[in-house]
């Protein structure tokens, strides 16, 4: 073998970073895990099974698909629970946002909004897109595929929208939507999310001074005061209040720092049932934790006036 093919074979033969299903790198720790459980012959058939239903319950392209939840909306509300089979999830996401119809009605607009010549929160946005799922191997290369897409749909977005431009936290959004659809299939996702074209309008997430999002906490608040009262009368006692937790919740809608699966789960029914779902879902993360938190919280509460009768001794 000459040298030419020797370094071949050396440069083919390195070892690649390790990766779950849905792209992420895995960590060193955890390579024994191996990179995915492999499936039994009737897990495989059964998930083949769902898939051929969800594929005739949308028809081609999703030609039948506004046909079907006008049928059968039950149907269409228990399978999404279930969770969209991945390799459809991106055009569901679509057709249930009502993004799809607005790409349709917009030709060459995204185009447009890309090539158009704007230096407002352009850096930002650079600044940002590193931070954006950091650990998944389509953003992670510096000005690679996926840090372009992303920067594009963000831009695009800015401009598109003036009022709200670029606000830090629509990355993580706008990236998970990438993970599954084209740049301006993105967008378009984006901008039904935001001005409303299923669910009431969430631009408001993102207006200066992040107006629902106080509306949400607030709300979030008191639904934790009604449903775990023990717990919400010793966030009281710390002064722990939801913005201290959960703004990211309703920012990133559990995009960011959520176990990627469960954020996929919880993106297929938000998309379909609204923003009830982030309060359900932080709800039923406070009750399960519910016990550590009341214990955490009032050990630390003793350790810190326990420190500060120190202190008055000695000052």
């Amino acid at each position: 073998m000459d040298k030419k093919k020797v370094d071949e074979h050396e440069a083919g033969s390195v070892a690649l970073p390790k990766v779950d299903r849905f792209g992420f790198v895995k960590p060193e720790a955890n390579s024994a895990d191996g990179l995915t459980r492999s499936r039994s012959a009737f897990e495989y058939e059964r998930e083949e099974r769902r898939i051929r239903k969800w594929r005739k319950m949308i028809g081609v392209g999703g030609s039948d698909w506004k046909h079907y939840l006008r049928r059968k909306p039950h149907v269409v509300k228990r399978r999404i629970r279930k969770g969209i089979p991945d390799c459809l999830r991106g055009l569901v996401w679509q057709l249930i946002s009502g993004s799809r119809d607005l790409l349709l009605m917009n030709p060459g607009v995204y185009e447009q909004l890309v090539i158009y010549e704007t230096s407002s929160s352009e850096l930002d946005i650079i600044r940002d897109i590193s931070r954006t799922f950091p650990s998944h191997v389509f953003f992670q290369k510096r000005h690679g595929p996926g840090q372009r897409s992303l920067y594009n749909v963000l831009k695009a977005y800015s401009v598109f929208d003036r009022e709200v431009g670029y606000v830090q936290g629509m990355g993580f959004v706008a990236g998970l939507l990438l993970l599954y659809m084209s740049e301006e299939d993105a967008f378009w996702l984006l901008v039904a999310l935001l001005k409303g074209a299923v669910h009431a309008p969430m631009e408001g997430l993102y207006l200066v001074g992040l107006p629902l999002v106080q509306q949400y906490l607030f709300q979030f608040d008191h639904l934790v005061k009604d449903h775990l009262p023990k717990l919400g009368e010793h966030f009281a006692q710390e002064m722990i209040n939801p913005s201290m937790y959960a703004s990211q919740w309703f920012i990133t809608v559990f995009s960011y720092s959520f176990p990627f699966h469960l954020a996929l789960r919880i993106w297929d029914v938000f998309l379909y049932e609204g923003v009830k779902i982030v309060f359900k879902v932080g709800l039923a993360l406070l009750k399960y934790s519910h016990d550590d938190l009341v214990s955490f919280y009032g050990l630390m509460f003793k350790c810190l006036n326990s420190l500060q009768s120190c202190l008055t001794i000695f000052l």
